[in-house]
């Protein structure tokens, strides 16, 4: 329930961590580990996630406006009822696959892949 507003988090280790409804603006997770880590009903608007380890992380319910996830690992992670954007979406499907061991959700369930 924090804020990282503008935050350079880049290489920073949340793995396993709460951050459930935090709030993230303008800020860079780069080559973060946030596997595992719980990001439900969070809002997280232009954040970048490029290269991040977001294995198995939760984002149910997460606000993801304008987020970036370029070659970050979704193995596991579960985006059910995220707001995403739909190209981004589109992106993730392409890699994505997995199930979430908290939520029983796969990866590709929760993105609407086809």
């Amino acid at each position: 329930g924090t804020s990282f507003a503008g935050a350079n988090m880049q290489e920073a280790n949340f793995q396993r961590a709460n951050l459930s409804g935090t709030i993230i603006t303008k800020a860079s997770f780069v080559k973060a580990n946030l596997s595992g880590a719980n990001l439900a009903g969070t809002f997280a608007d232009r954040v970048i996630f490029a290269e991040a380890n977001l294995t198995n992380t939760n984002f149910t319910d997460a606000i993801l406006t304008s987020s970036r996830f370029l070659n970050a690992l979704i193995t596991g992670a579960d985006f059910s009822g995220a707001i995403l954007d739909t190209y981004e979406a589109k992106l993730m499907c392409e890699r994505a696959d997995g199930v979430n061991p908290e939520t029983g959700v796969s990866t590709r369930d929760s993105l609407g892949c086809r």
